[in-house]
């Protein structure tokens, strides 16, 4: 397991659509425990592969987020699809990816995603608050979309002073 580094804005690569993973096999596992550990070396909440350099359909959320413990192994996505929305909230957002930016997004309060665990079974996880939110900005992620991508013109320009600022 290793700690990699988390790319960050403005690399073009986190604007790249991911494909999809034909094979878990175990690099793709090895990749997902260095996720995890890098995810939590950040204090992050959940990490899309394409954060660590690797375009792949796959991202990981801290399963404290899902209502588990701390001991709980990382709860895994591979070829994540979202299969149902409900209700919206408008809060504030952060990423990895973009250090220091919180930006208000209206999500949906209610995600339910379809993926496949490490073993290639493919299962359903229903998420509400902060685990939907995370739902949808990985998936995000996976299509090339960052958070400053859902404003206009005038909150990224404030967004884009904080990075340079920091």
């Amino acid at each position: 397991m290793a700690v990699l580094p988390v790319v960050k804005y403005p690399d073009p690569l986190l604007h790249e659509k991911s494909k999809n993973i034909e094979d878990i096999n175990d690099e793709i596992k090895e990749l997902v425990s260095d996720m995890a550990e890098t995810m939590y070396a950040v204090e992050g909440v959940g990490l899309a592969a394409v954060q660590i350099g690797k375009l792949l359909n796959l991202f990981v959320i801290d399963p404290v987020y899902a209502g588990g413990t701390e001991k709980d192994p990382v709860l895994v996505f591979i070829n994540p699809k979202i299969i149902k929305k409900e209700g919206f909230i408008k809060e504030e957002e952060g990423c990895l990816s973009l250090p220091g930016v919180f930006i208000s997004l209206k999500r949906s309060v209610r995600t339910v995603v379809r993926a496949l665990d490490l073993e290639g079974n493919e299962f359903e996880m229903e998420g509400k608050g902060l685990l939907s939110k995370a739902f949808q900005h990985e998936f995000d992620h996976l299509h090339g979309t960052l958070i400053i991508d859902k404003v206009g013109k005038l909150k990224r320009k404030i967004a884009m002073r904080k990075l340079e600022t920091d």
